[in-house]
């Protein structure tokens, strides 16, 4: 199988790589064994950093557009050249599946190249001041200019791609950074920071330091750090509430649903291909991961029917294995956490169409239906391989109780009725309404991000660098 690991990875401070005394193992999420060792950051180490990440903003900030977009397009052709390293490492400490693997790591490299693109993109306005006789002779003009030094946080489930969607719209805005990547999956940071050392980005311009959690809170009350940017759980708010000045974006997870039209059954094959994708894929650890599935009573029972054979069918294993679709949770206390869940369900009603049975990290692919809608599995960010299906007779109904939820991230909805369509966009309270595929559906331009729990702001390059920049007025006064 192509791809390797070093046997260990330094962190990186100010750019450079570092090989500290202290070291994290880092785990094969399949056979539970260490796989590499990561250096590990200390408080000290991070205040190290963030200085540095201050320093350096002015030269960031002066950067002009073609060098931002060097050093991106130099990222994207040497981790062209490590992608089979890349995806290796990603299957590895995330166990995620080799074929995903490998897509995320395409996916990172096209995020630096629509970053590159975007970095000679970030344009003005002129504004017109002449309103009145008053101001005859005002001219205005707005252009963007970088925030500051940033902090990033990152989670474990898209290890390289989440990463690339900070680090890049940071370097295509000028703006240096301090990333913390998840303790659990920082190998594929740490490849990223290996090519951004090739660069000749200014000293400071960014720090990569894996660290344990206790000495993480300079990431979000340092005031020196201008932007806070989470990505992971509910603990998003608490941190938002410490962050002080600094701007905040928050990632937050979702309770993702999909609707099934009566309209769909000539299409059935292609939805039902899709659902199973959207809700096992990665072991259902996305958080636009397929949650509820809203079929309606016309054909519920063959969507039900075909959905658990399909279900069935899905090969759990080793993620080395190129058959392999379904994977290990990130840990056994992730996997336990979820199989609670379902237990909790099936004690209040809930029937268990197929799965269930959990080993080690391993949980199976679980359909539910009769599920009540308190249970914690269908109230609440499942983050595993659990999907449940729900008949409904009118369509309005369908969006009704998808806006029941708390969360607010991405919904799908298949339908051929365009009328229906353009109410869901107008009705359902959600960052994004993906018509004619599931609610997992991303592409890396677009703009990615949620509203009630689900958090606020957007990734997506484009949208990214707006957060990460501020506009910045000229009044001119003609000569009298």
């Amino acid at each position: 199988m192509p791809g390797k690991l070093k046997s260990r990875y330094p962190y990186y401070l100010a750019n450079k790589p570092v090989q500290a005394n202290t070291d994290l193992a880092v785990l094969d999420k399949y056979s539970g064994e260490i796989a590499t060792r990561a250096a590990l950051a200390d408080a000290r180490t991070i205040e190290r950093a963030i200085a540095a990440a201050a320093k350096a903003a002015a030269p960031m900030a002066a950067l002009k557009p073609y060098q931002r977009r060097a050093v991106l397009e130099h990222c994207v052709e040497h981790m062209c050249k490590r992608k089979d390293d890349l995806a290796y490492a990603l299957c590895i400490e995330a166990g995620k599946p080799i074929k995903d693997s490998q897509g995320e790591a395409e996916r990172l490299i096209d995020t630096f190249r629509i970053a590159a693109d975007e970095s000679t993109r970030i344009d003005g306005e002129i504004v017109n001041l002449e309103i009145s006789e008053r101001t005859k002779g005002y001219r205005g003009f707005v252009k963007r200019v970088p925030l500051g030094p940033c902090s990033f946080i990152t989670p474990f489930n898209f290890p390289l791609n989440l990463v690339a969607h900070k680090v890049a719209p940071a370097i295509a805005a000028g703006c240096p950074f301090v990333l913390k990547p998840s303790e659990r999956t920082p190998i594929g940071a740490l490849i990223i920071g290996e090519v951004l050392a090739e660069t000749d980005l200014p000293e400071g311009a960014f720090s990569i330091l894996p660290c344990r959690i206790e000495d993480a809170d300079p990431f979000v009350v340092d005031e020196r750090l201008k932007l806070l940017s989470f990505t992971g759980g509910q603990i998003g708010w608490e941190l938002k509430a410490r962050a002080g000045k600094k701007k905040v974006v928050l990632e937050l997870g979702g309770n993702a649903a999909c609707i099934v039209d009566a309209d769909q059954r000539p299409r059935l094959d292609f939805v039902i291909s899709r659902l199973v994708s959207g809700s096992f894929y990665q072991s259902g650890q996305s958080c636009i991961g397929v949650q509820r599935i809203l079929v309606h009573a016309s054909l519920y029972d063959e969507v039900k029917k075909r959905f658990v054979a399909a279900t069935k069918k899905l090969k759990a294993g080793d993620p080395k294995d190129p058959e392999t679709f379904l994977g290990p949770m990130i840990d056994k206390a992730a996997a336990k956490r979820l199989e609670g869940w379902i237990v909790e369900a099936k004690s209040a009603g809930a029937k268990v169409l197929c799965g269930g049975k959990r080993k080690g990290s391993m949980l199976e692919a679980t359909v539910l239906e009769n599920v009540s809608h308190a249970a914690k599995v269908s109230c609440m960010e499942a983050f595993g391989p659990v999907a449940m299906l729900e008949p409904f007779d009118y369509f309005d109904a369908a969006l009704a109780t998808v806006n029941e939820s708390d969360y607010g991230l991405q919904a799908g909805v298949f339908t051929d009725n365009l009328t229906h369509a353009m109410r869901a966009w107008d009705t359902l309270v959600e960052g994004g309404v993906v018509v004619g595929d599931i609610p997992s559906f991303r592409v890396d331009n677009m703009p990615y991000g949620g509203v009630k729990l689900s958090g606020f702001g957007r990734e997506g390059i484009r949208y990214a660098i707006e957060d990460m920049t501020e506009r910045r007025l000229l009044v001119i006064r003609d000569a009298l």
